[in-house]
């Protein structure tokens, strides 16, 4: 009885324990299960951003400007979130700050919907004068002649096509009729392409037409076609390229200049190369571009590369060690640790990840995204108001109204970014500000320092650009030609320039100059100098 009783009390002890355990596994899936029930929603809240962003890309406006209902920011988590400081002893910027500080502004000048826009005052008048006939130049009831007592005067634009001529270079020879020795001939004018019928004129006509205006060389072979010169776009191509390849002492003395100048500005886009050796036609290759100088001494370079690894940079940059200005790419972080480089980031690229996260909010919601993108705007105003001051006092006024506002964005950064699912598009712009913060803060402790990096991403927007008309470069030498000419377009056109007239100018005083002679006359702002005002 003794040993039964035993027995049952094991027996029960066992089924509790497999209970127990039973009831710890079934507690242990369903866990598992509310772990994977919650990643699915976070990834299925994700691939919906993603998907709403694909349309905002393809449908939406192409413009960065986003809402900001002032009324919505004091409502929400927004104001909250910002360690419950008292923003009144502060002195932030707000938008009645930015009003009362800033310059007084002229009011735009608007025409007229349907209003005729004024023909510019520059532009060469050709005058063609309306006289009555002799018949009509006496009065209908006495016959008395008439005498003039004004004029009217109209204006219309008038266009001459383009016209395709050949200029015929006739060198006369001399002889001597003695003894038919000692002839002399009056020696070939200087050509940028020395082998070629091409003028600088028509160089200069094909670059600004394909690197400034986006017109692809088939297009131009045929323009030139209707204009009854016969050019294959194989010949112009080869022109261009033999021209990039002419240009590179130039190119080399504006690196030099941009090397000189106390911060660059830096970034990256993709391009194809076709028959490049050792990788496939549809390898990603890159143009990098540097953007440099005071102002009216600006210099914007091109570069062609392979590659986007950080030897690039160390390439192009070789010993500067001033400041440089460039997106999130962490490229760039080997040259700025070997050369002691101050490395500043850029507001607009965080503020475009805050864009894309008010973008996918649900519609008349406001939310941190709201309340991070009237902070950077707030940044901007200070910056307006800085434009034209001093780096001293420009760096004065940023620690009075822009570090407060740096601090809030802070204090209010630490409590978000890790209330967010890292995933979304809000958690991906509040990663980025966080790993980002140092170079963005930068701007506060140097007065030099730009908030942001769109100096870089103006200048080579005309490539991106061009790159939807022409796809692709067929070779490696045909990048770098293309690298060479749009650096020339672009510094240029920084320095207030006509790139086709500069163009025209170093395409023809480029073949008369020696080896030893200095390049530096070539500089767009040493021309600039000497036009006629």
């Amino acid at each position: 009885m003794t040993f039964s009783a035993s027995h049952t009390a094991d027996t029960v002890d066992q089924l509790q324990r497999q209970l127990a355990a039973a009831e710890a596994e079934n507690d242990r899936l369903l866990a598992l299960m509310a772990k994977k029930e919650a990643q699915w929603e976070a990834a299925k809240a994700a691939l919906f951003e993603q998907f709403r962003l694909a349309i905002e890309r393809q449908f939406g406006p192409s413009t960065e400007k986003y809402r900001v209902a002032q009324g919505d920011l004091l409502i929400n988590e927004a104001e909250v979130a910002a360690d419950e400081e008292d923003a009144a002893d502060l002195d932030v910027v707000t938008d009645d700050d930015a009003d009362a500080t800033a310059e007084p502004r002229q009011p735009a000048k608007r025409r007229s919907r349907g209003g005729r826009v004024a023909l510019p005052p520059e532009l060469p008048r050709v005058e063609v004068v309306h006289e009555l006939p002799d018949e009509a130049r006496h009065c209908r009831h006495d016959g008395t002649e008439l005498k003039e007592i004004g004029k009217e005067i109209s204006e219309e634009l008038h266009v001459v096509p383009a016209r395709v001529e050949v200029i015929r270079h006739v060198r006369v020879k001399y002889g001597c009729p003695v003894c038919e020795e000692g002839v002399q001939i009056a020696p070939a004018p200087a050509k940028l392409l020395p082998k070629s019928n091409a003028s600088a004129t028509l160089l200069a006509y094909v670059a600004t037409a394909k690197y400034q205006d986006a017109l692809p060389l088939y297009r131009q072979s045929q323009i030139f076609a209707r204009h009854g010169a016969e050019i294959p776009r194989n010949t112009l191509a080869r022109w261009m390229v033999q021209t990039g390849d002419r240009m590179a002492p130039l190119i080399e003395a504006l690196r030099r200049h941009l090397l000189q100048a106390p911060l660059i500005h830096m970034d990256e886009t993709t391009l194809q190369v076709n028959t490049e050796a050792d990788r496939p036609a549809s390898s990603t290759s890159y143009m990098w571009l540097q953007r440099g100088g005071p102002p009216g001494q600006q210099v914007v370079l091109f570069d062609y590369d392979a590659s986007r690894a950080g030897r690039v940079p160390i390439r192009l940059l070789g010993d500067y060690a001033g400041r440089l200005v460039t997106d999130g790419y962490e490229g760039y972080a080997e040259v700025v640790r070997q050369n002691g480089i101050t490395h500043a980031g850029c507001w607009a690229h965080a503020r475009r990840k805050f864009v894309e996260a008010q973008k996918v909010q649900p519609k008349g919601k406001t939310g941190k995204a709201d309340w991070a993108l009237n902070q950077i705007r707030k940044l901007y105003a200070v910056e307006t108001q800085a434009k034209t001051l001093d780096p001293e006092a420009r760096q004065a006024l940023r620690e009075q109204k822009s570090r407060p506002l740096i601090t809030q964005l802070r204090n209010w950064l630490d409590k978000s970014v890790n209330q967010v699912l890292p995933k979304s598009a809000l958690g991906k712009a509040l990663h980025y500000l966080d790993g980002q913060w140092n170079r963005l803060t930068r701007f506060l402790d140097d007065g030099l320092i730009p908030l942001d990096n769109n100096l870089a991403e103006n200048a080579i927007r005309p490539y991106v650009v061009g790159r939807k008309n022409w796809l692709f470069s067929h070779t490696p030498s045909g990048a770098h030609a293309s690298a060479a000419i749009y650096s020339l377009i672009e510094t240029a056109k920084v320095n207030g320039l006509s790139p086709y007239e500069y163009l025209q100018f170093v395409f023809e005083t480029l073949p008369m100059l020696g080896e030893d002679d200095d390049l530096d006359c070539l500089l767009p702002w040493r021309w600039k100098d000497t036009l006629p005002n």
